[in-house]
Parts: C-alpha cells; sequence; structure tokens
C-alpha cells in the first residue's frame, strides 16, 4: 500500500480531523469540498506536503484508492450522483454519515459496479480524542482485501473498531444517540425561550446540572446538520424522538395534577425495566459518574454558602420511562456509545442510584413549583422537536436549531473548553 491514495469528499470538521489525523500517520490525502472553498482549504493545509486539495469530486474519485464521502447525510445522495461514477477502477468507497441506510442506497444506485463498499462511522465529535472511541466498520459489499486495506488506514486513530451491518448501526445509533441529543435540544431550546443563561443563578446547579448544561452548550456549538440527519432519516430515531416527547408530556401531566402515588409507580416500573430489579441490577458494581468529577466543570461561579435549589430532573424521569416504553436496555449498546451518550446515561444513573435522590425527584416534582414554568417550557420543546422529526422538515429543524444557537453563541468559547475538559475528565474516569 505504499502509492494507497485517500480521498475525502467534504472538508467539514470530521471531514478534516480525518484529513489531519491520516496524514499525520503518512498517508497520502486528496481532499476537496465545494468549489468556493478551494482557495480557502489550499492556504490552511499548505504546510502539509501529503494532503493534496482538489477542485472537486471528480478529481479525488479518479485517483484515489480508498474515497470518504464526509457529507452530511441530508446531501448524500446528491453529493455520490454527482462524483460517484467517476470513482477510480476497483477502488474502495465509504461514508462517514451518521446515518447509513440513505447513505447505502447512494452507493448502491450511483457507484460502478466494481467498486468496494466499506462504510465508517467514528462515534464520537471532531473535538474528542479518537484513542479507544467506537469505529464502525461496515463491510457492505467487499472483498477480505480491501476490507483489510480500510481497516489498516484507519488503524491510526487508535480506535475501537465496531464491526456492524449498516441496519444495525441505524438502530444502535438511534438506541444510544437519538433521544439523547432530543434531551439537550429540548433543553437549550427551553432556556432560550426563558431567555435564561442556567449557570447564572442558583437555578442549576451541582454535578448532574453541569452535564445538562455544558453538553447542551456543546450540541448548539455545532452545525445544525450534524443532528438533523440522524434524528429526520433514520426511522427508528424517529420512533424514540417522539415517545420521549409522550414521556416528558405525561409525566408533566402527573406532576401538575399531583398524582404523586401514580408518578412514582411509573418512574420505579421504568426503572425496574431499564436499570433492574434490585436483587438483579443491569448496571455495575460502581457507578458510570462520580460527583467529584462533575462538581469541578460549572460554567458559572459556585456560591458554597447558598444551597442549590432542588430539582425534579423531568429530564432524566423522562428518559428512563422513554427507554422502559421501547425496551431499551442502554447497557446492551455500550461498546458503540458516544460520549454525550456515556455522560447522559451516567447523569440519569446517577439519579436513579439513589433512592433518596429519586423520592425527592418525585416529591420535588409534585409539592414544589420552582421549575414548573421550566418543566412547561421543556415540554412544548420536547413535542416542537418530536413534531419536526415527524414532519420530516429539515428547512424546520435548522431554524429551531439556528434561532437557539445565536442566542448561545456569545457564551461558546467559555463553554466549550469546559465541556470539553469534562468530557475528557469522564473519559479518563471511566475507562477501566
Amino acid at each position: 500500500m505504499e502509492k494507497f491514495i485517500v480521498g475525502i469528499i467534504g472538508m467539514g470538521d470530521m471531514g478534516k480531523m480525518y484529513a489531519r489525523r491520516l496524514s499525520d500517520a503518512g498517508w497520502r490525502i486528496m481532499a476537496c469540498d465545494k468549489e468556493d472553498q478551494y482557495d480557502k482549504l489550499c492556504e490552511e493545509f499548505a504546510s502539509r506536503s501529503n494532503i493534496q486539495i482538489l477542485r472537486n469530486g471528480h478529481l479525488v474519485s479518479r485517483a484515489s484508492d480508498y474515497i470518504i464521502y464526509s457529507v452530511e447525510a441530508a446531501a448524500i445522495d446528491r453529493v455520490v450522483a454527482e462524483y460517484g461514477p467517476s470513482t477510480k477502477l476497483g477502488a474502495i468507497v465509504g461514508g462517514q454519515t451518521s446515518c447509513k441506510d440513505p447513505e447505502i442506497k447512494a452507493f448502491e444506485t450511483h457507484l460502478p459496479e466494481d467498486v468496494d463498499i466499506v462504510s465508517c462511522h467514528s462515534l464520537h465529535g471532531p473535538r474528542v480524542d479518537t484513542t479507544d472511541q467506537p469505529l464502525v466498520l461496515i463491510k457492505h459489499r467487499a472483498s477480505d482485501d480491501s476490507f483489510n486495506k480500510v481497516e489498516t488506514v484507519l488503524r491510526c486513530l487508535h480506535s475501537k473498531h465496531v464491526y456492524l451491518s449498516a441496519h444495525d448501526h441505524d438502530r444502535i445509533t438511534a438506541d444510544t444517540q437519538a433521544v439523547t441529543h432530543a434531551a439537550f435540544l429540548s433543553m437549550g431550546k427551553a432556556w432560550h425561550s426563558m431567555k435564561q443563561f442556567p449557570w447564572e443563578g442558583a437555578r442549576y446547579v451541582g454535578g448532574i446540572e453541569n452535564v445538562k448544561i455544558n453538553l447542551t452548550m456543546r450540541i448548539y456549538s455545532q452545525k445544525w446538520h450534524v443532528y438533523a440527519g440522524l434524528a429526520i432519516l433514520n426511522p427508528e430515531a424517529r420512533k424514540q424522538i417522539d415517545q420521549y416527547a409522550k414521556s416528558v408530556t405525561e409525566l408533566y401531566k402527573l406532576m401538575l395534577g399531583g398524582h404523586l402515588d401514580e408518578l412514582r409507580a411509573r418512574v420505579l416500573r421504568a426503572k425496574d425495566k431499564v436499570f433492574g430489579r434490585e436483587h438483579e441490577p443491569k448496571w455495575a458494581a460502581l457507578p458510570l459518574l462520580q460527583d467529584s468529577v462533575l462538581d469541578q466543570f460549572s460554567l458559572g461561579v459556585v456560591d458554597s454558602s447558598k444551597q442549590p435549589l432542588p430539582n425534579n430532573h423531568l429530564s432524566l424521569l423522562a428518559m428512563v420511562d422513554c427507554w422502559s416504553a421501547l425496551g431499551i436496555v442502554p447497557y446492551d449498546h455500550m461498546i458503540c456509545s458516544t460520549p454525550l451518550f456515556r455522560l447522559w446515561l451516567g447523569v440519569t444513573e446517577h439519579l436513579f442510584r439513589d433512592p433518596g435522590r429519586l423520592d425527592d425527584a418525585l416529591r420535588i416534582a409534585v409539592h414544589d413549583n420552582t421549575f414548573r414554568s421550566d418543566d412547561l417550557e421543556f415540554t412544548f420543546a420536547a413535542r416542537g422537536w418530536a413534531e419536526c422529526v415527524g414532519l420530516g422538515h429539515f428547512d424546520t429543524w435548522r431554524e429551531r436549531f439556528v434561532v437557539t444557537q445565536k442566542f448561545f453563541e456569545p457564551r461558546f468559547p467559555g463553554a466549550i473548553d469546559v465541556g470539553t475538559a469534562m468530557v475528557k475528565a469522564v473519559l479518563e474516569s471511566t475507562k477501566s
């Protein structure tokens, strides 16, 4: 493979990360983005002698032995239709989209039959260290030799290779990502609706709140399409996001109606189904997250003289209710879990492992009105995202996302640094 060339079509954040990491390992890279980005990319990568920026995907496809389409899921069919017919004879083609169903259909429709198809998906964002993170490899239509070549190229990422079919990939990513993203998107939308930066005050203080805030900011600092494709194009994801909205709504109605016994019974049934009964727990002996780690990462100044306000954690209660309704056991897919999912599962588990903390949340949900208006906005937001996904409206998704993104944008620089440090610290603490 001495003269092997890797082509990358799409130089967004993930495309650039792959180009840098693969070129650092000695691979020769040919890459492109939209033609109006050509001069800017040439300047950005001028110091890297083994990365050659080309004007379009035709030139990349003709010259490369392994071509990675790193474009948004909604655009994959159009881009492959344009550049796929130019693919080099006997080359290998794959994609980096978060939803494999439209990607594979595009490859099967537009690529020459002599081309092998090996797709991949790094289950993390571009700012996360790739070491030991899950990297899904999909041998869809390929010889063993072609598959081995792809593994050889991607081994420099030092990720954990996970072998799945395209169908299983979409089902598992829906289980581990779709509802997680919906929860954070809804929290951000609720805080935006209330014109509230949640770390400015005593309402959202402590380890669980730090995760909610930091990961919400992390998601809204990304490009809108990163999460839209997974939610809208994956049928399993649509079903799960709809159920999450139903769970949020139904639990909120129980809170409003003062039905503590019914609320407690429903949540405890869900707990048993998702986390197991007391004598047969599904969680490990040690919790996924420790308070001592999470408490370090607050965006605001913590006043130790003030007690944080009690919170009913509707977003977490609804998550477990949703998993229960869909028959999802989150621990079954830990090998394919993203850093965001591990953190979200960790704080959810953190609440449910402690009977006293869980009972406090349920009691507060009915008898304490402090967060009632926050929960109302959160319920509206969850239903709004579910409706948007159900209708399949990318434009509506973009508008909803971008307007909230602009609200938080002035606070991104510091928030991203804190969130990245938190993810790194948590991943280090859970490596075992």
